[in-house]
């Protein structure tokens, strides 16, 4: 099996404070390599703290450029970040002799049915002297994604171990800790406690069937199946973003490979919040792989940290499209028919006396019908019913966010509405 470790590489994009801007501009005089103009539209939802993405053309020889600055008429500047084209992006083939980059920044503010017009420079003019994303890796175990020397996400990726069933359990599948907006605290939980197999943000199913009728659990993983980091395919950090993308393979009982996967997570500092794009393709290696399960083990899910279950599950309560809900109530499918294809979900939880909310956010072009399931114990997420072909790849995006304190249905709908009908970007 392939396996290669973090690498960084700076590519990203954020808003800069006016006071620090003037500072450093005066310091930093730059004479742009490539300019061209944008035109951002609101729409018709009001725009704060919104990452905001469009696809440019370059010349080759700025392939590698990580900056970008946006300009606005008053002289107030967005810093900007260049990647490649995300994982289930589709733009336009470039001409020759030219290369496609996502232009990343964070759009601040932007009433309803209001647009501006920002000058893209590139290479852009302050970018490295924000506070930036940086991936590390120190026992090839985990990776961590820091902000500001702060840690963000904690890929768990550890080899599978069959020394023993607790070492067996301990690394049969590779997901992601969350921590808090302050660096501070683990949200999330690992292996152990209670139901072990819950952990993180973690992708799966416990009910496949492939080949000739064989069966798969890659959720409990209790007859032979895992998942297998495979590979780091991408990593990219800086100012605005840290992303990577990852390969995954999905092992039945006997440890064939049924299915292959790359994950891509991509981290924001968006305001007061931590915002999380999970996407994911996967892909059969050979015939029909039919993915389906129940509510409690299938799907994208967030298990919270075991202190909730052990200390403070009686404070844990859902917010939902029809209104927050009182500690306690909690819903699933099949039961409460109301719990299909929620356009959003939230979950607020306790930790070390510190109330946390964590928002969760589906995409239309996801599979539907999506079902969802919640618990006082910190578990929540939905999953849905598919056939992998060889030809027809399953493809997937998720939105998660991540804040102190509690949050109310509008705000829950404004990041709904950010993540499924973004604002409008025209390049010119």
């Amino acid at each position: 099996m392939r396996r290669a470790r973090c690498h960084s590489a700076i590519l990203l994009l954020t808003v800069i404070p006016l006071t620090a801007i003037v500072a450093l501009l005066a310091a930093t005089p730059v004479q742009s390599a490539e300019r061209l103009s944008i035109t951002i539209s609101a729409g018709k939802h009001d725009r704060k703290n919104v990452p905001t993405r469009t696809s440019i053309v370059l010349p080759n020889e700025l392939a590698d450029t990580a900056t970008a600055s946006l300009v606005a008429d008053d002289g107030r500047v967005l810093a900007g970040q260049l990647t490649v084209p995300g994982l289930l992006a589709d733009y336009p083939d470039p001409p020759e002799g030219k290369v496609v980059r996502e232009l990343h920044f964070i759009l601040p503010s932007l009433a309803a049915g209001k647009s501006t017009e920002l000058e893209v420079e590139v290479p852009g003019r302050v970018g490295d002297r924000l506070p930036q994303f940086t991936w590390t890796e120190s026992d090839g175990k985990s990776c961590d994604l820091t902000h500001n020397g702060k840690p963000v996400l904690r890929y768990m990726h550890e080899p599978l171990d069959e020394s023993s069933p607790e070492r067996r359990g301990e690394t049969y599948k590779p997901y992601h800790h969350v921590f808090d907006p302050t660096g501070s605290r683990l949200l999330t939980k690992g292996p152990g406690g209670l139901f072990p197999h819950h952990r993180g943000l973690f992708y799966g199913f416990n009910r496949i069937t492939y080949g000739d009728g064989k069966k798969a659990d890659t959720w409990h993983c209790n007859n032979g199946e895992y998942e297998s980091h495979e590979e780091f395919l991408r990593t990219e950090a800086g100012p605005v973003l840290g992303r990577h993308l990852v390969a995954i393979d999905w092992h039945g009982q006997d440890g064939d490979v049924f299915a292959r996967e790359e994950r891509e997570m991509t981290v924001y500092r968006a305001g007061d919040r931590w915002l999380v794009d999970f996407a994911s393709r996967l892909k059969s290696t050979g015939g029909t792989v039919r993915l389906d399960g129940d509510p409690q083990h299938a799907g994208f899910q967030f298990r919270a940290s075991q202190e909730v279950p052990d200390s403070t599950k009686d404070q844990t309560y859902y917010i939902r499209p029809d209104g927050r809900d009182k500690p306690g109530n909690y819903r699933n499918w099949p039961d409460d028919k109301r719990q299909v294809n929620l356009p959003w979900h939230a979950m607020s939880i306790v930790l070390g006396g510190e109330r946390y909310t964590i928002s969760y956010l589906d995409h239309p072009d996801n599979p539907k019908e999506a079902r969802y399931s919640e618990r006082d114990y910190g578990r929540f997420g939905s999953y849905f019913e598919y056939d992998l072909e060889e030809d027809k790849p399953l493809d997937v995006q998720y939105h998660v966010g991540v804040q102190e304190g509690e949050m109310t249905v509008e705000e829950a709908e404004a990041l709904s509405n950010d993540f499924v009908e973004p604002a409008g970007v025209k390049v010119r």
